[in-house]
């Protein structure tokens, strides 16, 4: 499996755009059919395939006709925090707060000044 961080982003547009293709032709349908079912144009399914993704509402229009808009789970789903982390978090955030100094001046208390 390639790094994907080490592609150029016109070689992952490319890849994905492969990909969908595919995942089309083995569903047996057609360009157009996919695009009246996903309620794009024409045009755009070929630049989608083409790799010119220029409209994210798009491409998750065609991921969900497709059934493949469980590749954008990870993005979706919000992130667990075991009870570890969530200790730490919260230990971490009451350690930031502002602590009051012990026997400094109060509000309207006057300093005396001796000469």
């Amino acid at each position: 499996m390639e790094d994907i961080y080490k592609l150029a982003d016109e070689v992952i547009l490319n890849k994905i755009g492969t990909r969908l293709k595919a995942v089309r032709l083995k569903q047996n349908i057609t360009q157009q059919r996919l695009a009246e079912e996903s309620g794009v144009s024409l045009s755009t399914i070929k630049k989608i395939e083409n790799g010119e993704i220029h409209s994210f509402d798009s491409f998750i229009r065609v991921l969900r006709t497709l059934g493949k808009l469980d590749v954008l789970q990870q993005l979706v789903e919000e992130e667990q925090l075991s009870p570890s982390e969530y200790y730490e978090m919260v230990h971490k955030a009451n350690k930031a707060q502002r602590k009051r100094a012990v026997g400094g001046k109060h509000k309207g208390e006057k300093e005396e000044v001796s000469w």
